[in-house]
This record gives structure tokens, C-alpha cells and sequence, in this order.
């Protein structure tokens, strides 16, 4: 495994992490989170014969922090592949990151081969109703219409204060590894939770230590991932699959099916699962799908 650092062609820095040998996979993670959520991948790249690439968004971990969003993230994915020495790839978004996988086979068709988004979000402007959870007060339902209208900016200060009034909760710099695990893992789902229980401590702070000690890829990211996309997911001309859990509270079935109703002859998978859980319990079939994919185009 290689864990390392890159200067992007604007000489920015992007933080990434790879495993494996064969097509590579790209891995967009979802938000907090980072290339961390890819690690439990790793057995199942090597098996499967995959190069599997993690890198962070700007604003995570190692990753300068830009004025991203959908397409940018999509550029600097091209220019990570171009430094590895990657001419074609496919992608797998997972939650958050699922647009931002879309946004890859919009803008660089002709690199990408195979796409995957697991219990991603859809472009939640164009959901009926406009919101990706359907556990929401009418209160944050209010904010999410009133974040899908602002500029980028003003979604950022209007989320700033709850986001890092949560940060300041966990502790990331100061919480032991065992108090900060425990923190992470309180109010998911308990089949999220079950999955995620079976790593070390360490493995989980260290985790959401890269995710929260820099609040700059959070927000940027909660900022424009409710606002309407700047590409149409229509255009996408690859093998396209969609998995989602039928447990999954983050983001209801509902944004699965518009996905699969807007991408063309996009494959959707349910599973029993919820939200991480669909991921990490899914790890040797994703990358099975997505390298089948990839070489059948």
C-alpha cells in the first residue's frame, strides 16, 4: 500500500492513498469522511486484481482546501491519474461522493470506463420532495430548500456554526483514540455501527481525526451538494451501477431510483443494508462489478 502526498498541476497538494495492481478504481469518499474509508477495501482490490486509488477531496486531511465543486474535483481526479501514470479508470462514489463519481464520467468520458455509486445522493433540487432523508423536520427541510438557493459562501456560514460546534464535541486533537472511536460511531445505524465496531479504536480516530481536524472539505462539501448539479447525469455513456441499502436513513431509496432513472441503462442493487454498510459489507462485489465493467466497454 503506498500512502502519499502529490502536487497537482495549480500546485495544490492532494493527500491519496492506493493499493493493488490492475485497472484502477478510483474512490470518491463520502462527507466527513476521507481516502480512510477506502482501507477496508484493500484485501478485496488485491484479490480481485484492481489498482484501488483513495484521494482526498480539497479541504481533507493532507488535501489543500479550494473553491471545489463537482467539476474541479473532477479535474483534479484526471490530474492524480495522470501523475500515477492512469489512462483510464473507473470510479466508485460513495454517499457524497457518488456526484462527484458522476461528475468524473460527465467531464472526462473518455478516460472513464465503469462508474459505482454506493448509497449516494441524488441532484436533491430535482427530488419530490427536495430533500435526501425523509426523517427531516419541517425545520430542516426549510434549511435544505434555503441551502439549494444561496451562493456557495453563504451555504458555508450558515453551516459553519452547527458543523463546528459538532467538531468542538468530539475533540479530534485532544479526545483519546477509545473516546473518539466511540464518539464516531454513536447515532449511526446499528447495522453502520456493527460494521464499523469491528476495527480498532486507533483505526477509527485516526479516521475521523483526518476527516474533522481541517473543517474546510466538510463544508465546502455540505455547501454545493444540495444545490443543482453543473452536469447532467443524462450524458453518462458508461456502465453505470447503483447500490443502495433499503436501511439506508442518510440517504432514502428515493435518490437510488431517480439515479437509476436519469443515467442510461444504469443497473440498480438493493441490499439489506444501510449506509456504510452497504460499502463495507460489499467491498468484493463492487470491485468485481466496476473491473467487469471496465473491461467490457
Amino acid at each position: 500500500m503506498t500512502s502519499e502526498l502529490l502536487h497537482l498541476p495549480d500546485g495544490r497538494q492532494a493527500q491519496y492513498w492506493s493499493v493493488g495492481e490492475g485497472p484502477a478504481v478510483f474512490f470518491l469518499h463520502g462527507c466527513p469522511d476521507t481516502r480512510h474509508a477506502a482501507f477496508p477495501g484493500a484485501e478485496a482490490a488485491r484479490e480481485v486484481g484492481v489498482r484501488l486509488i483513495a484521494v482526498n477531496r480539497p479541504g481533507y486531511g493532507q488535501s489543500d482546501a479550494a473553491e471545489s465543486d463537482h467539476l474541479t474535483v473532477a479535474h483534479d481526479v484526471a490530474a492524480v491519474a495522470d501523475l500515477l501514470g492512469v489512462e483510464r479508470y473507473a470510479v466508485l462514489g460513495m454517499s457524497l461522493g457518488g456526484p462527484y463519481a458522476l461528475a468524473c464520467a460527465a467531464l472526462r468520458a473518455e478516460r472513464v470506463r465503469a462508474v459505482g455509486m454506493v448509497a449516494s445522493t441524488a441532484n436533491v433540487p430535482e427530488l419530490d420532495p427536495p430533500w435526501h432523508r425523509d426523517d427531516l423536520t419541517p425545520e430542516k427541510q426549510d434549511f435544505i430548500r434555503k441551502l439549494a438557493r444561496q451562493s456557495v459562501d453563504e451555504a458555508i456560514a450558515l453551516m459553519r456554526p452547527e458543523f463546528e460546534a459538532f467538531v468542538a464535541q468530539l475533540d479530534p486533537v485532544g479526545a483519546e483514540d477509545e473516546a473518539l472511536a466511540a464518539k464516531w460511531l454513536d447515532g449511526l445505524h446499528p447495522l453502520d455501527q456493527a460494521v464499523l465496531a469491528r476495527h480498532e479504536p486507533a483505526e477509527l480516530a485516526a479516521a475521523a481525526r483526518e476527516a474533522l481536524t481541517n473543517t474546510a472539505g466538510y463544508l465546502r462539501d455540505a455547501a454545493i451538494s444540495f444545490r443543482a448539479w453543473a452536469f447532467r447525469p443524462e450524458t453518462i455513456s458508461c456502465p453505470t451501477t447503483i447500490w443502495h441499502g433499503i436501511e439506508d436513513s442518510n440517504a432514502s431509496i428515493r435518490n437510488a431510483r431517480w439515479l437509476a432513472s436519469q443515467i442510461p441503462g444504469a443497473t440498480l442493487e438493493l441490499r439489506p443494508t444501510a449506509h456504510l454498510s452497504t460499502l463495507h459489507t460489499h467491498w468484493p462485489e463492487l470491485l468485481v462489478r466496476l473491473k467487469n465493467n471496465y473491461s467490457g466497454r
